[in-house]
């Protein structure tokens, strides 16, 4: 029998006992079994209170498990860009004032500082939402808890069970508790029946089903208030640049916020040096971000990859702990809230909302539909980092082909809608001879920049 009971499980469980004995008293034994498997709502911990776990949080409790939400950090403001996508406010009913501005314009900056307008095939009701992440976490850890997620200020520590038990035996789940506002922690335990690991690119719960290891990025970020007239320029607009000054496989960014910009960049294979790729991105942007005072400086490792295991027993991974970042875009807020509400919902409908155990087969019928459903996208944008971002002439090859209106239309619509949209054969035999010109100008370039190197 369970040791731990909130008061709604409690009462569900006097429900249904007080209606099935008296009516069946002849198979009194078996109805009461059958009354307490559907009164033990399944206990589900999900580790990690960002857009992942509090997705996945809300989708659980609104189906009718025992949900408890785990977060230390409940202010926590991760060096994120913070876009997210048209299709997202509307499937997870953002409201508009968690949304500091909507970004209809984007400029892209080659190493050579060559500015491409990008965006201009959106339409007037189309944008780029740009969120706060400390107000945005916060709003959806909220909205669980109203849906009736327990939303716990802990830090998870370690996880028993699983291998050892039976598939209907709890884990013990330990945790520091610092409601009461401890700088320590006060320990705690906890049984629950399955966990969700929503606890970010170091996470606990991955190295507990050892997931493996995988590559990642350190994302460095300013905040940075500058001066009304500079940010009246930014108020719709977004900047990225490439070169190698500012980062060797990756990108860097000015995003507007709500009353400042962020300025970050990101590194994969030289992590030592992201400070000195930051210097680069502040030079880069520096006459339009003049006069500005940064007001924050935030820094996190991002996943380059899925981890190569994501379930084991009665335990799965959800966004960044489970490597869900794409290539080349960075992109992680929208997958990562999805693949939070996709698990929740697999957990539900497997367990007739909470009432029977789950499995891991159920918990895989998640990754499964996430994978059918996204591998693709990832596919394409691994391709397109590693063709043009290896290389300053790649880079510049790049930006060329983005002044293209089909590569935008493209582009944009796969991104605020989150499908890959097939293209028109013509277009794409265009664009295919498009392409291969611009990589050869670029192996010129590439070629002329070393016959230069070496006469000098």
């Amino acid at each position: 029998m369970r040791s731990t009971r909130t008061t709604r499980g409690r009462e569900v469980a006097g429900r249904q006992l007080a209606h099935s004995v008296p009516v069946q008293a002849r198979r009194a034994r078996s109805n009461r079994a059958a009354a307490l498997e559907v009164s033990a709502a399944l206990r589900v911990a999900v580790i990690g209170g960002g857009p992942a776990g509090a997705s996945a949080a809300e989708a659980l409790a609104k189906g009718g498990c025992e949900t408890f939400l785990f977060e230390r950090k409940m202010d926590n403001c991760k060096p994120c860009g913070g876009a997210i996508p048209l299709c997202m406010v509307d499937e997870f009913d953002i409201p508009e004032e968690i949304i500091d501005r909507k970004v209809t314009k984007m400029k892209m900056v080659s190493p050579s500082n060559r500015i491409v307008d990008v965006g201009q095939t959106m339409s007037e009701t189309e944008y780029i939402g740009m969120c706060r992440r400390e107000v945005f976490d916060d709003y959806l850890r909220k909205r669980a808890e109203l849906n009736g997620t327990q939303l716990i200020n802990g830090l998870f520590m370690r996880l028993e069970g699983g291998d050892a038990v039976s598939e209907t035996e709890p884990y013990t789940l330990h945790y520091n508790d610092y409601s009461s506002g401890s700088k320590t922690g006060e320990p705690k335990s906890i049984e629950v029946d399955c966990v969700i690991g929503a606890d970010g690119a170091n996470s606990r719960v991955a190295k507990f089903i050892d997931a493996g290891e995988y590559d990642y990025a350190i994302a460095f970020q300013e905040r940075i208030k500058i001066p009304d007239e500079k940010m009246e320029y930014y108020k719709d607009l977004a900047e990225m640049y490439v070169g190698d000054d500012v980062s060797p496989d990756f990108y860097g960014w000015v995003f507007p916020k709500y009353d400042h910009v962020a300025v970050g960049t990101g590194t994969v294979v030289n992590k030592t040096a992201i400070k000195q790729y930051q210097q680069a991105m502040r030079d880069r942007a520096e006459v339009k971000c003049a006069g500005g005072e940064i007001i924050r400086v935030e820094a996190h490792p991002i996943p380059e990859h899925p981890r190569p295991r994501r379930v084991k027993g009665r335990v799965t991974l959800v966004g960044d702990a489970a490597g869900y970042v794409t290539k080349c875009s960075g992109e992680g807020i929208y997958f990562a809230a999805k693949s939070g509400r996709m698990a929740g919902e697999a957990v539900v409908e497997r367990t007739a909302g909470g009432a029977k155990p789950v499995t891991e087969q159920d918990l895989r019928v998640y990754l499964d539909r996430f994978d059918k459903k996204y591998w693709a996208t990832y596919k394409v944008l691994d391709i397109l980092q590693k063709v043009f971002y290896r290389s300053n002439p790649a880079r510049e090859a790049f930006v060329e082909m983005c002044a293209s209106e089909y590569v935008q239309k493209m582009t944009f619509d796969s991104y605020l809608y989150k499908v890959v949209v097939p293209g028109n054969p013509l277009d794409d035999v265009k664009l295919l001879g498009e392409t291969v010109g611009c990589m050869l100008r670029a192996n010129a370039l590439r070629r002329e920049g070393k016959k230069v190197a070496v006469e000098a």
